[in-house]
């Protein structure tokens, strides 16, 4: 990939997005679209996450998590675009 195709961004999903196995689906899903980065929960009750890779894969990634799995009930999803340069898609501890 080169640096003209690579998109990253940090993401912050807001609504009923903890013990709805969200992070796990995320881990699946963005590996799935071979996407680099890192989710999380956060203690206010968000789920933060870091998606990176061809741009089309990080949009489609953006756009499923407005769905999420099952369970979840996803109220708004704030996004900006950073850098990034680590390597796996791997889920983090509570921050």
């Amino acid at each position: 990939m080169n640096a003209f195709s690579e998109y990253c961004v940090k993401a912050r999903i807001l609504g009923r997005v903890q013990g709805v196995w969200y992070r796990a689906w995320t881990e699946k899903q963005a590996t799935a679209r071979h996407l680099r980065g890192w989710v999380r929960n956060r203690s206010d009750g968000s789920v933060e996450a870091v998606f990176a890779g061809e741009r089309a894969q990080v949009e489609a990634m953006i756009n499923a998590c407005r769905q999420g799995p099952a369970e979840a009930r996803v109220l708004d999803i704030e996004f900006q675009v950073i850098e990034y340069s680590h390597s796996g898609f791997k889920v983090l501890p509570t921050n």
